[in-house]
């Protein structure tokens, strides 16, 4: 069958199909099977579900988002995506990494690369990346520990052999903002290509004092070694700084819109810093036409930084300011094999899944407190101005901060984890299709205080079950329930701390029970609808008695639907809605779980040259703090505007305008004092040029 790489026949995001066309002067290449852009989760290339299933297979909510959606809807980073994507919402994580909440569920660790985990704290680029899957619900089975709530997972771009293409992408925005990134793929051999991937942000926005630049180089060597056998060589560099916005105070129960132009952080002083080298090898093996396997080796080398201010307390005329400085450097050593085996047994087909990982970590932390000299603390009473003035307290008395004179925490922690997976898709007929797997890990985590000369160390063996059912009444139409489970060490996601207290208790287990329909009302649109139940549960230690027990956490009912696809030749649409209900351990309603989340993004193509499109995204209010409804971000309708045009096969001129209305509005807060002021309207102009 013949594929043209720059042609997409169809792709199903989500739990549909969505068709575009775009032209392309690619040569065209033979292969066995046409591998469509979205449709499948862990294609023939590399994705997240480790083997080639059809999304109207997979018994759990999911949705795929690919580069050229990226484009199209102007996304630069992680949390854009989010927005449009129904059962999670965006935390503010702090204003230095990306934090995503899953089905209610707070994550900054829940990230993968290629499959293979990338828990550091940073905003990852979205430069050099074929396409992003968010997967919601426990995924231990497939990713380890973790993945309590969902899991985000980024395909990268990797050589294609036979091929020499390339892309400039240039785009500068209202508020100063410029970026550019380059992709460019060589036939270096009859049996090689390399592909390489570069990208710069001269980051700006609407606050003061924010700025940034981003850097990222990505070659990728691709080598036929043998016709069943490929490997995939890839380095990347990541130079990020970036100011840190903490956000304003909150008042009377939400934001204090009288402040939205006052920063409570000082240039020079809240910005963020990450270094990374990050090599990756995939060996890829046919064994036959049945049996192949694949081999991941992935190093990577991370030093990162964040040191800023923050308001930690407001009485409606002085702010109390807080702060730290917090160095962090990890190694990480990742082995992951799988092996994955198609056979026939009593009438039943079978796709046999297989895998073992091993991970080592070295994680060393740092943090300092402020240290003000007037309190010999790190709080400290200022007026409110434009900019803040930290040179003198709210008395008038002249103060500074020494963040080397407190030094909260020192801690090493080196972290290995062995694990082994299995899981069978049974196809019992052309109706009935059984989903069976399991995954055992042994999390072992020594975590050094340096500063306190003590140490801690606990070893978790956990069994994660995974099950699914589907029934087919027609090909277009898939009925199905699963259950999974996941956990998370009592060291947290980061593994800074574990206290003797900690180091007793087991993981957190997170359950989650899910049934749903996804149904292809056409070839080119589809609809998905879930209803889920998911609960944490906690280990606790009685303090009288000294004996563990369990306790019911965080609960979240929901549902999700969504609508993808093509519904004529001009006419696409996205559409996703999610309902959210929670309760905390004390019946209280959790922290940043909006009831309501609701968004569409329609495209309409008005030739063969022009085309619009339009989207609205609508999150119900939050609460700000877990049990603490009182202090809550309002609600909020963001609208966007994109509107394309064709100057040739090879040149596309886009204009992306967000938040058309000009609302003012609160997304995320970290905290009571600490709620993120939305961006303005701000018009962004891109070019792109392919060759």
């Amino acid at each position: 069958m013949i594929y043209n790489k720059y042609t997409q026949i169809g792709a199903l995001a989500a739990f549909g199909m969505m068709i575009s066309a775009s032209a392309s002067t690619a040569q065209e290449i033979e292969t066995d099977e046409i591998i469509v852009k979205g449709k499948y989760l862990y294609s023939d290339q590399v994705n997240a579900l480790k083997t080639p299933v059809p999304i109207i297979d997979v018994p759990q909510s999911l949705t795929i988002v690919t580069d050229d959606d990226i484009r199209k809807q102007g996304f630069r980073e992680i949390g854009d995506i989010v927005r449009y994507t129904p059962g999670v919402n965006q935390s503010q994580g702090e204003g230095h990494r990306d934090s995503v909440v899953f089905r209610g569920v707070r994550s900054t660790a829940d990230f993968y690369m290629d499959g293979i985990r990338d828990d550091v704290q940073y905003y990852r680029s979205l430069y050099n990346l074929e396409q992003v899957e968010i997967l919601r619900g426990p995924n231990a089975l497939l990713f380890g520990r973790g993945g309590t709530g969902g899991v985000i997972n980024r395909v990268t771009k990797k050589g294609v052999i036979g091929e020499t293409f390339g892309s400039i992408d240039v785009g500068v925005d209202t508020f100063g903002a410029f970026d550019f990134a380059a992709d460019y793929n060589v036939e270096t051999s009859d049996s090689s290509a390399l592909r390489i991937n570069v990208h710069t942000d001269k980051l700006n926005n609407h606050r003061d004092f924010y700025d940034g630049d981003r850097y990222g180089f990505n070659p990728t060597l691709r080598l036929q070694l043998a016709p069943a056998t490929t490997a995939d060589i890839s380095y990347e560099y990541a130079n990020h700084e970036r100011f840190i916005d903490r956000g304003i105070p909150t008042q009377n129960g939400e934001p204090v819109k009288a402040l939205e132009k006052i920063v409570f952080g000082e240039d020079g002083v809240n910005v963020n810093t990450l270094k990374a080298h990050i090599l990756r090898g995939l060996l890829s093996h046919e064994f036959s036409d049945s049996v192949k396997g694949n081999l991941t080796v992935h190093y990577s080398d991370y030093d990162k930084r964040y040191t800023n201010y923050y308001a930690s307390g407001y009485d409606g005329t002085l702010v109390t300011m807080d702060g730290y400085d917090d160095p962090t450097t990890r190694e990480n050593i990742i082995i992951s094999a799988n092996v994955v085996s198609e056979f026939e047994t009593g009438g039943a087909q079978h796709t046999l899944l297989a895998g073992l990982e091993y991970i080592d970590t070295t994680n060393n932390n740092f943090r300092y407190n402020t240290f003000w000299t007037t309190t010999s603390d790190d709080n400290e009473v200022f007026n409110v101005t434009r900019p803040m003035d930290f040179s003198v307290n709210s008395a008038g008395v002249a103060t500074r901060n020494d963040f080397l004179a407190d030094l909260k925490s020192r801690t090493k922690s080196d972290i290995e984890v062995n694990s082994l997976l299995i899981q069978d898709q049974i196809e019992v007929t052309d109706n009935f299709r059984v989903m069976l797997g399991g995954r055992f890990d042994s999390f072992d985590i020594t975590v050094a205080n340096l500063k306190g000369g003590t140490s801690e160390s606990r070893k978790d063996e956990e069994f994660s079950p995974r099950a699914g059912v589907i029934f087919k009444p027609q090909d277009n139409l898939s009925i199905y329930a699963s259950y999974s489970e996941s956990f998370l060490p009592r060291s947290g996601e980061q593994f800074k701390s574990l206290s003797s207290s900690s180091a007793r208790l087991d993981p957190d287990v997170y359950e989650n029970m899910e049934a749903g329909v996804k149904w292809d009302i056409t070839p080119e649109l589809s609809f998905t609808g879930a209803y889920f139940e998911s609960e944490q549960v906690r280990a606790v230690r009685d303090s009288v008695t000294g004996e563990n027990s369990e306790v019911v956490g965080t609960q979240v009912d929901g549902i999700e639907l969504q609508i993808m696809g093509q519904i004529n030749e001009q006419l696409a649409i996205s559409a996703g809605y999610s309902y959210l209900d929670g309760k905390t351990s004390k019946g209280g309603e959790p922290r940043e779980i909006p009831e309501s989340t609701f968004s569409v993004w329609g495209t309409y193509q008005v030739n063969d040259q022009l085309g619009l499109g339009l989207g609205v995204a609508y999150q119900d209010s939050q609460a700000i703090s877990n049990d603490k409804s009182a202090n809550r971000l309002p609600s909020y309708t963001r609208v966007d505007l994109a509107v394309s045009y064709d100057v040739s096969e090879d040149l596309a001129l886009q204009l992306n305008i967000e938040n058309l209305t000009d609302e003012l509005y609160f997304p995320h807060s970290h905290s009571t004092h600490q709620a993120s002021v939305g961006e303005p309207l701000n018009a962004r102009f891109s070019l792109r040029r392919n060759f």
